[in-house]
């Protein structure tokens, strides 16, 4: 049987950039279209590659050099990289045996120090950032190397994960081929990458002249608050580079590799609604009205209504409290609530999400949402506040051309294309900080399924191939 060949409908991003609007519901979003069927990209699937795409991935780390359209020089980098695949992968299991929670502070310094001698020894200035005692965080390891070749790239990954001390999941153990671990994948498979590409192209001489910046964050999972101080270094690196490569968990499908050119944002809202506490009889009454909780019913019906279908807009109430006496602690995302069925609700708070391809999308359905929750019904009264989260990191022609590089990579490889990745897959990123203004590209770290979860794994097969890929492309960028 022939092999199946998958046409992509991904390039259709940039075309649709002007008609994300309250008008554009009817846009398609991007899907794989396959002989018959249809099949929408997901990182989370359980399965691994189908046999073709896995057998196309192995037969790529066969192709003997010299067929492969590689310079002498990258010849070297490609043969440093499998002769220490071992190596990296040790290395990958003492950073995950290492506890860097985003609370642990010290295991996130602790990671941060495995991390910066290496990065020294190779030329670079690493440096340990420290954020100010309000922020409660670790702070960040920043790398430096100056020099007047090619483009300045910026080199993106973070050190803490979302498992805490107190987290039964806490080591790594291999099975066969793939192996688990809390931030195996996300991110320490990634940061893992990035050091060993920047290995294999000293061992080739190819550091010398370039200016790449490293940026590993200490609080990607629950950034410090305000971000504006949290993510100030990231942003001034992000200035003062051409390119940005972030190297989160790579994404991939039964079908196709992808990689990230468009993440949506991710920020906060609370509503909070207040009406008159009264006997129950009397509800709906002139003097009484419709109490808080009918309000709050009221405004999340008509954000459900009137705002969903827009193209990569999502918004989500993820909790909720209501009664005559109400308590709710952002910090923690607790509440309790005391009330009687027989007593008209006096107060209704709802916290939630919102996700956005674009700043003007955001700025808008803020607006919109804002008028919704202004038609009161009897004797209530309601606001809504917008919380700080991280920017949107658009879809461009430079974040495409990015891509088109990567997959002449892939080609000298004799690896498969990879595709843009449906930015409605993926969550926000540490990336989307710079995105206003550099060329970027995301999602080039370790393959693995069950990110955040107990169960959360990285394939090492893949592991040398991704090694491989962001040291060359890293190369290409720098010449």
């Amino acid at each position: 049987m022939p092999p199946v060949r998958a046409m992509v409908i991904l390039r259709p991003f940039l075309a649709a950039m002007p008609v994300l609007s309250a008008r554009s519901r009817a846009a398609p979003v991007p899907s794989i279209r396959t002989a018959g069927r249809t099949v929408r990209p997901s990182i989370r699937r359980p399965a691994l590659l189908a046999a073709a795409l896995a057998a196309a991935l192995a037969a790529a780390a066969h192709v003997p050099l010299s067929a492969q359209g590689l310079s002498p020089q990258e010849q070297r980098i490609v043969r440093h990289v499998d002769a220490h695949a071992d190596e990296a992968i040790a290395f990958l299991e003492r950073v995950v045996n290492v506890n860097s929670g985003t609370l642990n502070p010290d295991g996130v310094r602790q990671v941060g120090r495995m991390f910066q001698a290496p990065l020294d020894s190779l030329g670079f200035d690493a440096r340990w950032i420290e954020l100010p005692d309000s922020l409660r965080r670790a702070g960040h390891l920043f790398a430096y190397r100056r020099g007047t070749q090619g483009k300045r790239v910026l080199l993106i990954g973070h050190l803490d994960t979302v498992f805490e001390r107190d987290d039964a999941f806490q080591r790594f153990v291999r099975q066969g081929g793939t192996a688990t671990g809390p931030g195996v994948n996300d991110m320490k498979g990634g940061d893992v990458v990035i050091l060993y590409a920047l290995k294999a192209l000293h061992d080739a001489g190819a550091l010398e002249g370039t200016t790449i910046t490293v940026a590993f964050t200490g609080d990607e999972e629950s950034p410090g608050r305000p971000l504006a101080i949290a993510r100030h270094d990231l942003i001034e690196a992000g200035r003062n580079s051409d390119v940005a490569l972030e190297f989160e968990t790579g994404a991939r499908d039964t079908l196709v590799e992808y990689a990230t050119v468009a993440r949506r944002s991710s920020s906060g809202w609370t509503l909070t609604v207040r009406g008159r506490t009264a006997h129950s009889s009397g509800v709906f009454s002139e003097g009484t009205g419709s109490g808080a909780i009918y309000e709050a019913a009221r405004i999340l019906t008509a954000f459900h209504e009137e705002l969903r279908g827009e193209p990569y807009l999502t918004f989500n109430p993820g909790v909720i409290v209501g009664g005559t006496d109400v308590r709710y602690e952002a910090e923690t995302s607790r509440g309790t609530a005391f009330g009687k069925t027989n007593v008209v609700a006096q107060t209704a708070i709802v916290t939630g999400d919102i996700r956005t391809l674009t700043d003007e999308q955001l700025q808008r359905t803020h607006e919109r949402m804002r008028m919704i929750v202004a038609r009161h019904l009897p004797r209530t009264e309601a606001e809504i506040a917008f919380t700080e989260g991280y920017p949107s990191m658009p879809p461009t022609p430079g974040n495409q051309r990015l891509l088109d590089l990567l997959n002449g990579v892939n080609g000298s490889l004799g690896a498969p294309r990879m595709e843009a990745l449906d930015p409605g897959r993926r969550g926000a990123a540490d990336v989307s900080f710079v995105a206003p203004y550099v060329d970027a590209l995301a999602g080039l770290g370790a393959n693995g399924t069950g990110a955040h979860g107990p169960n959360e794994t990285i394939d090492l097969e893949s592991f040398p191939l991704q090694v491989k890929r962001a040291a060359l492309l890293i190369y290409r960028l720098t010449r």
